[in-house]
This record gives structure tokens, C-alpha cells and sequence, in this order.
């Protein structure tokens, strides 16, 4: 279907990479930042390089989720915003019609597209492979609350951020951290000297760790969670 003014990322193409669903251990939803696309997510994925991992990157329109700061006042965003919502809830409806179900799915994104991944988890809260915000946070103006319902039930989360990113301020991604703890969620939160609004290694570290033991558990005899 095409996009349309109400529906503006509707219709837009969702990249692949990575083994087919129907093999997955683990499959990752990878959210771009503004100006930026879903080809450079798949070079991220690139560098992460873990076996048995099926990548989805979904495009936006214009290559931007929503037009205004993520804390700006909430219609300023819309109708855009409910747009990038849906087309993440439409992905990991793929995914888990086709193999891997939401206790294997990870949603990571970067900028505009990690305070999407935690939007979207924060609303629709279930057992996640895992979530991960790389220099983002939790969407919403500065002067309302964060207030959320549902469990996470031990989701791992894992919050990447820079001391001085010109972005994202880092309160908010405390802020983000402390709403996902009181949702259940097993978080991580890292917060960086000097990095500024990029990734670095660490994180990538956290992120293969992440991804290796969500495809462990998926191979344990047990299946229990992680």
C-alpha cells in the first residue's frame, strides 16, 4: 500500500539482511536516525556480525520519523509519529509471523530511531529479545511525565549515550532508564565522555552480547528466559 499525508512512512521498503526468519535465532528491528537510511542500519549490523541473526530495516519517508525534536510538544510530531509507530509494529508482526516470536526480537535503533525502538517498547511492553537506544530516549516534552503502563518482564535494555551529545540530553536517558526499570526491564545504561552523537565500541560490544545470548537461550534445551 502507498503512503498517504496520514500515513506518511506506509508503503516504504524494509531491507533485509542477514539468515532467512523462518532460520532465526534471533531477529533485530534496526531503526535509523534522522537524515539518515535503512542501508547504513544494515552497515551497523555489519559490524556486529553474529551468526543466525535475521536483520529488518525499514525506510522512513523522507528519511526522518518525525519532523520536530523528540521533545517537542506531542502534535508537532504527528501525524508522522503514529505513522513510525505503526511501521514498527508492522515489522515485528512479519517477524513473528514468521518464525521468531517478540522473547527473540530486539528492536536497536540510533538517534530519531532509538527514541522510536523505546517509544514503541514502552507502549507496546512485552518479553523482548531485547531493546536497544543508541543516543536517544523516551519520547515527550521536558515538562510532562513519562508515564507508562504493562511489564517488560525482564526485557534487557541496553541505553547508550554521550555526556555531551548535542541531541539527546542525558537526563532524558536517565529518565528513560528509570521507567524502564519500574516496567520490569533488566537495564544497562551507559553514558560516555566525549563520544558525542556517534556509536562506539562498547556498545557494539553490549549489543553482540545481547544478540549471543538471546540466540543461546533460543538453543537451550530449556528455553527458559534470560
Amino acid at each position: 500500500m502507498s503512503s498517504s499525508a496520514d500515513d506518511p512512512h506506509r508503503g516504504q521498503p524494509v531491507l533485509e539482511e542477514g539468515v532467512a526468519l523462518e532460520d532465526a535465532q534471533v531477529a533485530v528491528v534496526l531503526l535509523h536516525g534522522r537524515g539518515a537510511s535503512a542501508q547504513g542500519m544494515l552497515d551497523l549490523a555489519d559490524e556486529l556480525s553474529v551468526p543466525g541473526v535475521a536483520y529488518r530495516a525499514p525506510q522512513a519517508a523522507m528519511r526522518s520519523w518525525y519532523p520536530q525534536s523528540f521533545m517537542a510538544p506531542a502534535e508537532q510530531n504527528e501525524p508522522e509519529l503514529t505513522s513510525a509507530l505503526q511501521t514498527v509494529a508492522d515489522v515485528v508482526e512479519t517477524i513473528e509471523a514468521a518464525g521468531p516470536g517478540p522473547e527473540r526480537t530486539v528492536l536497536l535503533g540510533f538517534s530519531q530511531g532509538a527514541c522510536l525502538a523505546t517509544e514503541y517498547a514502552a507502549r507496546n511492553p512485552q518479553r523482548y529479545g531485547g531493546v536497544v537506544g543508541l543516543s536517544g530516549g523516551l519520547i515527550g516534552p521536558e515538562e510532562a511525565p513519562l508515564s507508562y503502563e504493562g511489564f517488560l518482564d525482564g526485557t534487557p535494555v541496553f541505553l547508550g549515550c554521550s555526556h555531551q551529545d548535542p541531541y539527546i540530553p542525558l537526563e532524558r536517558v536517565r529518565e528513560t532508564a528509570e521507567v524502564f526499570r519500574g516496567m520490569g526491564a533488566a537495564v544497562t545504561m551507559r553514558a560516555y565522555e566525549g563520544l558525542g552523537h556517534t556509536t562506539n565500541d562498547d556498545e557494539l560490544q553490549h549489543i553482540r552480547a545481547l544478540l549471543r545470548r538471546c540466540a543461546d537461550d533460543e538453543a537451550s534445551p530449556s528455553g527458559s528466559p534470560m
